[in-house]
């Protein structure tokens, strides 16, 4: 078994499109609608046949729910893994991202943490080399 897809929860998917590609650089996968549903997909261009991220509308209100107490409790609602938390922080930064936590060394990992624009906090990790 493999994990294909996983979802996170969006407040507007044009902007969350533009975030997830343009700021941090992931690739449009899949992107077409049928009637008010839009199915849509970025993936990592490192991987670009690997997992996709759903970028979900979160117009069901358990998910809008469920987003906001993510965010409210200043939880990550997605991590991602870099091989260097520090080049990932300043390129995106760069790009406009907005970050409410720099890289900071914990046990094990290097994480920085930013808002995507979208209604969560996202999570970059870079594992400790032991």
């Amino acid at each position: 078994m493999k994990i294909k897809v996983t979802t996170i929860y969006v407040d507007d998917q044009n902007k969350a499109l533009r975030f997830y590609t343009e700021v941090l650089g992931f690739v449009k996968k899949a992107d077409f609608s049928q009637g008010p549903f839009r199915w849509l997909t970025v993936a990592s261009p490192e991987e670009p046949d690997g997992t996709q991220l759903q970028l979900a509308l979160n117009d069901n209100p358990a998910a809008k729910a469920y987003q906001q107490a993510l965010f409210q409790q200043k939880q990550p609602a997605a991590m991602f893994y870099t091989d260097d938390v520090k080049a990932e922080y300043d390129r995106s930064k760069a790009r406009g991202a907005q970050f409410t936590m720099p890289p900071t060394e914990v046990p094990g990992a290097t994480i920085a943490v930013l808002n995507d624009t979208c209604g969560n906090l996202i999570q970059m990790n870079q594992l400790g080399r032991y």
